[in-house]
């Protein structure tokens, strides 16, 4: 997942800086940059030099800098919400067993003290 949204952001910085900067020539170049851009690795051997490009970097830097941990936040949401569910049904398993548990006590105690009543 956070390949893939990696790998869109950069084929669309790549196809915009392409379009809008001279500095970067060639759309393989241009794609280059954006990988190492939004994987936030930043050789530095391509760079913008307009500033539309440059704007566009910035946007890319931000964007893939949050991405990761977005994607990560949802991943871990979703195990964490199945994990609690899971948890919810064991609890309330074991809720049922305890409460059987206690009217079986309950009953004992009832036939106890009835045989032990004098009145009775």
């Amino acid at each position: 997942m956070v390949a893939t949204i990696a790998l869109s952001l950069a084929l669309i910085a790549a196809v915009l800086e392409t379009i809008v900067d001279s500095g970067i020539d060639g759309f393989d170049n241009a794609l280059w940059w954006a990988i190492v851009t939004v994987t936030t690795v930043g050789y530095g051997d391509v760079v913008p030099t307009t500033t539309i490009g440059r704007i566009i970097a910035g946007a890319l830097m931000l964007v893939g800098v949050s991405a990761i941990p977005i994607a990560t936040s949802l991943v871990v949401s979703v195990f964490i919400t199945r994990m609690q569910a899971k948890q919810r049904e064991q609890d309330s398993a074991e809720r049922a067993e305890i409460v059987a548990h206690l009217e079986r006590i309950e009953r004992t105690l009832e036939r106890i003290g009835k045989s032990a009543d004098p009145r009775a």
